[in-house]
């Protein structure tokens, strides 16, 4: 947890006005996440606070590669990851969330760790279909080995003969 204090950003002695920070993801990162999917990666990340006296307004930049599996040939690959987010920090009586974009902190604080908000902004912003590229030629850069496996367990050509005698348990309308 060591290397997750570079996101941890005193706002107590700021004088109104913008603030800004850098942030460079790498793979301690993610490893400081337990269950994280994403294990490699790099990410730089910019960060404009802007401080006034009843909130605090948070821009986000994001732009880098995360290491995942493809979702074919589970292989890993670079996936690019570029997004950008806000998030209000709010002063209450007490921590919780008004909704995806605000927060509510106590009065009394005087830092914000940032990373777990840097890391859910990261897991938002990758694809959600994890693809190898085709070529030029439109072949795919998956695993050959493990696309030959994959027609041979499911051949799109021949429908399975099963299928046909269900649909005939089907009633008529």
């Amino acid at each position: 947890m060591e290397y997750l204090r570079q996101f941890v950003i005193p706002f107590k002695g700021l004088k109104p006005g913008n603030h800004q920070y850098d942030f460079d993801v790498d793979d301690l990162f993610f490893e400081s996440f337990d269950f994280s999917e994403v294990k490699k990666g790099h990410i730089r990340v910019h960060l404009d606070m802007d401080k006034e006296d009843t909130m605090l307004v948070l821009q986000f930049a994001l732009k880098g590669f995360v290491t995942v599996p493809c979702d074919r040939c589970l292989e890993m690959m670079d996936v690019p990851v570029e997004g950008e987010e806000e998030l209000i920090i709010k002063f209450g009586s007490d921590f919780h969330e008004e909704n995806e974009t605000i927060q509510i902190i106590p009065e009394g604080e005087t830092q914000i760790d940032v990373s777990p908000f840097v890391y859910e902004y990261i897991n938002l912003n990758i694809p959600v279909r994890r693809v190898h590229p085709e070529d030029e030629d439109g072949n795919s850069l998956c695993d050959p080995e493990i696309l030959k496996r994959i027609d041979t367990v499911n051949p799109s050509a021949d429908p399975d003969p099963r299928w046909e005698a269900l649909k005939k348990l089907k009633p008529k309308n």
